[in-house]
This record gives structure tokens, C-alpha cells and sequence, in this order.
């Protein structure tokens, strides 16, 4: 019996990793749409086409190796444990180019399709977690990336964020 209940439990517990990511996957491809949409309308077909296609394999690195064992691991509490996620992160960052990470130039070297791509997984990131893509980005973006709100690629990020964030409702006198 014991035996049943551990396959049960590794079982459900591999779903439960499943659809979390699957989710993230669905939530950053919507966005990739809704931006591609967006672009399609300013006459930008092929950059909106490529962003599409990035979305629909966004993230798969997630479902092998290192990242599946250690990526999902909630709050880990053991050194080793921190180690583990710590290296499944850099991993991740190093394979998927819509990471700053991924590029050896840094942000700069990045060009606009994982750029937005990059939005679109940011808005799904804080959506997911409750928190302000806006705050986000001016507080540690521009900090981690090494740019200003006068670089042209922050002014790039924040068109983005604009066509896939509606204006929020006018306040009513």
C-alpha cells in the first residue's frame, strides 16, 4: 500500500508542477497575442508573427533537466536546496534569450522580439504574483538591466507595456 501512496503522491505532485508552468506558458502566450496584435495594427506583421511563434515554446526548457528537478522547488530552506535553485535559475536564464542573462551584451544586445517577449513574461509574472509590472521595471529593471528611463530600450519596454496594459479608468468627478 505504501508503495501506491508514494507513486499517488509523486504523481500528483508532478501534475501540480504541470500546471503551473503550462499556466505560466498560456498567460505569457496570451500576452504574446494580445502585443502582437497591437504591433499588426502599426503595420509591425513580421516582428508580431515572430513574437507569436516565441510564445508558443516559451519556456519549455522547464519541462527537462535541471530545471524540471530544481526550478519548482517553493521556498527552499537548505543551503543545498538554495544551491540547487539558484543553479536551475541561471540555467534558465542562460538558455531562453527572452533573458537579459542570455546575452552577452546584456539588454542592449537583445533584439525587439525577445524584447517582447520579455514584456509579455514580465506582465504574466505580475499578474501571477499580484505585483506592479510598472513598479517592476522602474525599480529593479532599470537597476538590473543598467539602463535609464532615458535609454531607448527602457522607451521600447514601457511601448509594451502600453499596448498590452489598457489605461486605467478615468477617475470620475
Amino acid at each position: 500500500m505504501k508503495r501506491i501512496d508514494r507513486i499517488k503522491r509523486d504523481a500528483e505532485a508532478t501534475m501540480e508542477k504541470i500546471r503551473a508552468i503550462a499556466r505560466h506558458i498560456r498567460n505569457v502566450e496570451d500576452n504574446c497575442v494580445l502585443l502582437a496584435e497591437k504591433l499588426i495594427e502599426r503595420g509591425e506583421i513580421d516582428l508580431a508573427k515572430n513574437l507569436v511563434a516565441n510564445g508558443m515554446v516559451h519556456d519549455v526548457s522547464k519541462f527537462a533537466g535541471i530545471e524540471w528537478d530544481y526550478l519548482s522547488l517553493g521556498n527552499p530552506t537548505e543551503d543545498s536546496a538554495k544551491l540547487k535553485m539558484r543553479l536551475a535559475i541561471q540555467h534558465h536564464r542562460k538558455v531562453n534569450p527572452h533573458h537579459v542573462e542570455h546575452w552577452s551584451g546584456g539588454i542592449g544586445d537583445m533584439p525587439d522580439v525577445y524584447l517582447c517577449e520579455m514584456v509579455c513574461d514580465l506582465k504574466a509574472r505580475s499578474e501571477e504574483f499580484g505585483t506592479s509590472l510598472v513598479d517592476y521595471i522602474d525599480n529593479t529593471g532599470l537597476k538590473q538591466w543598467n539602463i535609464t528611463k532615458e535609454n531607448e530600450i527602457y522607451i521600447k519596454i514601457m511601448d509594451c507595456v502600453k499596448l498590452l496594459c489598457p489605461p486605467p479608468f478615468p477617475e470620475i468627478k
